[in-house]
Formats: structure tokens, sequence, C-alpha cells
């Protein structure tokens, strides 16, 4: 689908959030307890903190019994990858060698993964819950490594587990709002703790599912925001509960034919920054700070950077050849530029209009906040909140400074001084 392609690469981010982190190093202590997004373990892990076996979420979908529906499943399949020396006997496994001018490591890398169902009828989902599999083979693959003489000095043994899990759907019709239902998506691992097994978390994502989300299309039907819902449907928007996941509308800004079920807190129709020349493993990612710093990486640092991982190697190889207009270009965007502008004389106004009506200090006005800057807005939207003063920026951009209504600290705020700061276009006047 055309929105499934279109959020490719926000699911990618997903897909590979914290996968690896700056230094992008074998060693470095932030690597070692990696996979902490949408782990699924197999049935019964018990360990210190156990990562769940389910994730899954609601989402509203106006459709009538005929429409249908696709389900791609996306995730990552850890694979084990050991360097082996030849010696006189055959082979040994050991942390790391070097063959000429090639480092090879011992590494947990990921295979990805995506797992299609299609053209699944609606009327199919209100009438039964259905169970899809989601299933991908183990394996083991040999790379050999010929030394300067050609002749094999060492290999590299790749192995991965079996993974098996079930996307399950079902969906209810809503009493109050014509074709509109509630569509349940849960993937689930199947698989059960091997009791033969140590119970510890290594162990476990050998036959996990890491980094798991869903993205669900809709032929001749839409869906719906559970964010910014029609006001007919805000309780049952409200009535919708994830678990460990969250559905946002996916695809370009407009189209509702597409959500993304995601373990991280997104808005709806979220995009990559056209800035961003690649990933850095972090969704918040600062990719002016990151390319800096691998810059200033030393060269043994990014050899070990590279010998980690091919998309490690990626990084470095895009950071030290990054060109000054595409660095330049990190350092910020003007995406959108508020109606309200500055005094002649450099000064705020005391009011502003929005949408017809005054606000000035004092105010009170309905957050609806449009930026998507901040996942706490998400908590925000809606709420009622008091304007305590209007400022402008160091670009001339006109700001309202406010301290929502029902937090308990709203007066302690104001002394101190400590503000929400909205643009004019992302609050409605109460009256």
């Amino acid at each position: 689908m055309n929105s499934f392609e279109h959020a490719r690469k926000v699911a990618d981010a997903v897909l590979y959030e914290g996968y690896l982190l700056y230094p992008y190093r074998a060693s470095a202590p932030k690597n070692l307890l990696r996979w902490q997004f949408g782990v699924l373990v197999p049935r019964g892990f018990s360990g210190e903190e156990p990562d769940p076996s389910a994730l899954g979420a609601a989402c509203l979908l106006e459709a009538a019994a005929d429409a249908t529906l696709d389900v791609r499943v996306r995730f990552l399949q850890l694979q084990a990858r050991r360097p082996e020396v030849a010696t006189d006997d055959g082979f040994e496994a050991v942390p790391s060698v070097e063959v000429g001018d090639r480092r090879l490591l011992a590494f947990e890398e990921a295979r990805e993964h995506e797992v299609d169902h299609t053209a699944i009828a609606v009327g199919r989902l209100l009438d039964e819950e259905i169970a899809l599999p989601v299933e991908v083979d183990g394996g083991r693959e040999v790379e050999l490594v010929p030394g300067p003489d050609g002749a094999v000095a060492a290999r590299i043994i790749r192995t991965r587990s079996p993974v098996a899990g079930v996307v399950r759907l079902r969906a209810e019709r809503l009493d109050t709002a014509g074709d509109v239902v509630r569509l349940h998506v849960r993937v689930e691992n199947t698989a059960d703790r091997n009791p033969a097994e140590p119970d510890d978390r290594s162990r476990a994502l050998r036959r996990s599912l890491i980094a798991a989300h869903v993205l669900v299309g809709a032929s001749g039907g839409r869906f719906l925001s559970v964010i910014d819902p029609p006001d007919e449907l805000t309780a049952a928007a409200r009535a919708v509960r994830g678990e460990r996941a969250w559905p946002v509308l996916a695809g370009p800004e407009g189209s509702h034919d597409a959500v993304l079920i995601a373990p991280i807190v997104l808005p709806d129709h979220p995009a990559v920054a056209p800035e961003s020349q690649g990933d850095f493993f972090d969704a918040t990612e600062i990719d002016e700070l990151l390319t800096l710093r691998v810059r200033t990486m030393t060269p043994e640092e990014k050899l070990e950077a590279i010998a980690t991982d091919d998309r490690a190697a990626a990084i470095v190889t895009r950071a030290d050849s990054i060109t000054e207009d595409a660095f330049a270009a990190l350092h910020g965007a003007v995406r959108e530029k508020s109606a309200v502008e500055p005094l002649d004389d450099g000064t705020t106004p005391d009011h502003v209009v929005v949408r017809g009506v005054s606000v000035s200090c004092g105010s009170r006005v309905v957050l609806r906040p449009v930026r998507r800057s901040d996942p706490m807005d998400l908590f925000l939207a809606g709420k009622t909140a008091t304007v305590r003063s209007i400022r402008a920026d160091y670009d001339d951009q006109i700001h309202l400074a406010v301290t929502v209504d029902d937090d308990p600290a709203a007066d302690l705020h104001d002394w101190y001084g400590r503000y929400l700061y909205f643009s004019p276009d992302e609050v409605e006047p109460t009256a």
C-alpha cells in the first residue's frame, strides 16, 4: 500500500530504535544491554525485569463489513555473529581477530523481517477473532575469510533461532457511531521458554520478536485518529487502551488509510525530517550533534565501530563524508511561522486575536498542539489553560506562556515563571 511505503522511514526508525548507540562500538557499556523497545520474549521468561510476550492496541476504523485490511508485522530477529580463526585442527572461536586490514568481532546482529497478511474482511473480524501466523526460520551461515595470501585465515559463523508468533485481530461495532468499529490488534510470541535453559534475557532474546510493530492498511474504509478524534467519538477514543503500544495515523498528512501501532509514543502522520542524512538509532535524533561526535572519534574508535556492525560502519562513513551544505542543514529549519508578528518597535503586543477572539493575560484557552515536537503534547491536548504572558522568541515569533488549569502547581509555576509555550494557532479561546 502507498501509505505503507510512505510510513517506511518512520517504521524503520522504530525498528532500529536503540539498536546501537553512540559511540557505536561493541565495547561501549551502553551497548552491552540492547533491544529495549518492542521486545516480545517467549512465554514463561521471568528475568529480573522481564520483557512482555505480547503488545497491541485498539484503533478506530470507519468501514462497512465488506472493507478489507492488510496487516504487516515487522520485527528484528537476533543473529549471533562469531569469528573463528583457522588452526591446524580446523577453527577456533575467538572474540576478535585481525585478517589483513579487516577486523572481525563477535557481536549480536539482527535480521529484519516483514510478515504480511492481506485482504482480511472486516465482517469476518466482527464475527470472530482470528489468529494469523508470524513465523521465521532459524539458520546457520558460514562466511570464509581469506588472508593476504589467499588461504582461508578465519571464518564468520552466523546463527539464529526460529521465532514463532501470531497476530490476533478482532473488531466490534460501536453503538454510538454508524459504521465505526474498534479494531483490536495484538502480536504475541507463542514460543515457550525452554526449562532446560538458564532463565536469562540473553537466552530469551534468541527467540524473541525484537522492536515489533504493526502497520494496518484499510481498503474501503478509513482510520480515525485516537489523538484528535471527531467530537462524537471523543469518548470512544479515550476508551482505547494500548498494551505497550500506541496507534497513530500513518502515511502522508491528511491520509486515513493506514495506522502504525508502535512500542513508542508518536504523533499522527509521523515523518522523518527531510534534512536527516540517515539513522543514528535514536528516534529523537540530534543529527548535528551526533554527526559532530562521530567525526571527533579517534581512528581506532572508528575502526572498532566499523567492525562492530555494517550499520555502524555506514554512520561513520556518512559522518566523515557529509558535505558542508548538508551539515549546515542539520542545524535547524523553520517549518511554520506564526501569523502574529511583533510590534514595529520590537515589543510584543498585550493581546493577540485568535480565531476572532482577543486573547490576553488571564484569558482561558483550550490547548490544541499541532507542532508535534514533544510527546507531552499528547497529554496536554484538550486541556484548559490560563494565559500568563505573551512573548516573542529570538526569531520574533509570538508565543503564549500558559499554565494548565488542573495542574495543582499552576500558581507555583506562575510564581517561578515556569510556563508551557504554545503558538497562537495552537490554542482555542474558551469564549
